[in-house]
């Protein structure tokens, strides 16, 4: 191939027309495993405890906390259970609390400069949880609140579920592709809330 008028060689680089098609075709895919090899590839998600509809979906990563919070319905203080995302289940690692009262712990208790914290470690693979307008049950993961007894009628179930493809597809389209609506904190996070009216 030449360029120059003058018969010359081209000195700028061939390349052959398959080459650069199959770099094009595989540049999305490369693309898009990048991108899940970083993405979260598991879900939180609350079920209605009785009839298995799944009222909250929200991508996570292992070892992300998750904190349970509400007030305690006779001291009127906050009271948060903290847990870890491990693996498939929900680890708790602490207990914080403000006074003590009916159903806080007794034993191994730290003072700290914010109040009591007792340290655990208990894997749950399901936690069931009962959520009632006094405690005002909520769930907390990183900045979003999600209010659990708007979200549900009766008890609820909490866990981890892996969902590889999706939990992918959406970081890397960054598409909505649960039917998102607004969370309790106002943000469209790409988490899926089933509200009922």
């Amino acid at each position: 191939m030449t360029d120059h008028t003058d018969g010359s060689p081209s000195t700028r680089p061939r390349y052959r027309r398959r080459t650069v098609l199959a770099a094009l075709a595989a540049t999305p895919l490369g693309v898009a495993a990048a991108a899940a090899a970083r993405s979260p590839d598991r879900l939180l998600v609350v079920d209605d405890q009785d009839s298995g509809e799944r009222l909250l979906e929200r991508p996570v990563d292992d070892g992300q906390t998750v904190v349970l919070s509400y007030t305690h319905s006779v001291e009127k203080t906050p009271v948060r259970d903290v847990y870890e995302v491990d693996d498939d289940a929900l680890r708790m690692v602490r207990m914080e609390f403000y006074s003590f009262g009916a159903g806080l712990p007794t034993d191994d208790v730290e003072r700290t400069d914010d109040g009591y914290v007792v340290y655990r470690d208990d894997r749950y693979e399901r936690l069931p949880v009962a959520p009632r307008e006094i405690p005002g049950h909520e769930l907390v993961v990183g900045d979003d609140r999600y209010d659990l007894v708007a979200l549900a009628d009766d008890r609820v179930t909490i866990q981890i579920a892996f969902d590889r493809f999706f939990t992918s597809l959406f970081n890397t389209t960054g598409m909505d592709l649960f039917g998102t609506t607004r969370g309790a904190t106002g943000a469209d996070n790409g988490n899926r809330v089933s509200r009922r009216p």
